[in-house]
């Protein structure tokens, strides 16, 4: 479904990206994680259009994304559910699931993906008509990936949906991850919390310093001792 061959991004002189090449099929839960600095938010935001890559190729299915500006790859089928929630804070949770879809001119089908979410997450529900702003922070990501998924995409981007929650929190959110992709969303998750993410991921990918520096079945990445002692605190 993606394909990533030999990506670099640059930050000025800052190499953030070097020759970056993995692969995501239709139907799997990619992981890429990694330390902080490593790569991972650039990555996805260089596969959403949001950062001009140096060289390389993004493809998804056969279509080259590289010079596509990115309300036309949401279109396409690709959202991303930005680091830290970015969800509209004085707009209330059923105006925040409008504005995801904001690409589709169907009244039917916005109805239909409100209704979604309020299933995938009742708590949105009951807080339909509240500021964003006054919601947990629990409630703030389960809020950006209900307005992520509004517009149906084939593959869903979520960058550390676990940051700053409480660990019963985590396991609900990586709960309704996994619900998500047995509905039919091709996933790929960037995440810090690397025991969570390689206990739910097909496969997954280590960053270090903007390099690949490992890749494989998650579950085996999660026995690798390496990876044991650099991200699972072992």
């Amino acid at each position: 479904m993606l394909r990533v061959e030999n990506l670099s991004v640059n930050y000025g002189a800052i190499k953030a990206l070097k020759k970056v090449s993995f692969e995501v099929k239709q139907g799997e839960i990619v992981a890429l994680i990694g330390g902080n600095g490593a790569g991972k938010t650039t990555t996805l935001n260089s596969i959403s259009g949001i950062l001009p890559i140096h060289e390389g190729k993004i493809l998804f299915g056969d279509k080259d994304l590289t010079r596509i500006p990115p309300h036309e790859i949401v279109k396409l089928g690709i959202c991303q559910v930005p680091e830290g929630r970015r969800v509209f804070a004085n707009m209330s949770v059923l105006e925040n699931l409008e504005m995801g879809g904001y690409s589709i001119s169907d009244k039917k089908a916005v109805s239909e993906g409100i209704e979604r979410a309020f299933t995938l997450f009742p708590r949105l529900k009951e807080r339909m008509k509240q500021l964003a702003k006054t919601l947990s922070g629990g409630e703030q990501q389960m809020l950006a990936m209900g307005r992520a998924l509004m517009s149906s995409p084939k593959l869903l981007l979520l960058d550390e949906p676990s940051m700053g929650l409480a660990p019963m929190l985590v396991e609900k959110i990586f709960e309704i991850v996994v619900e998500i992709n047995r509905q039919g969303t091709t996933i790929m998750l960037v995440e810090q919390n690397a025991n969570m993410a390689l206990s739910i991921a097909n496969r997954a990918y280590v960053l270090e310093t903007g390099e690949v520096v490992l890749s494989g079945i998650a579950a085996d990445l999660a026995q690798d001792p390496e990876v044991r002692k650099a991200y699972l605190g072992e």
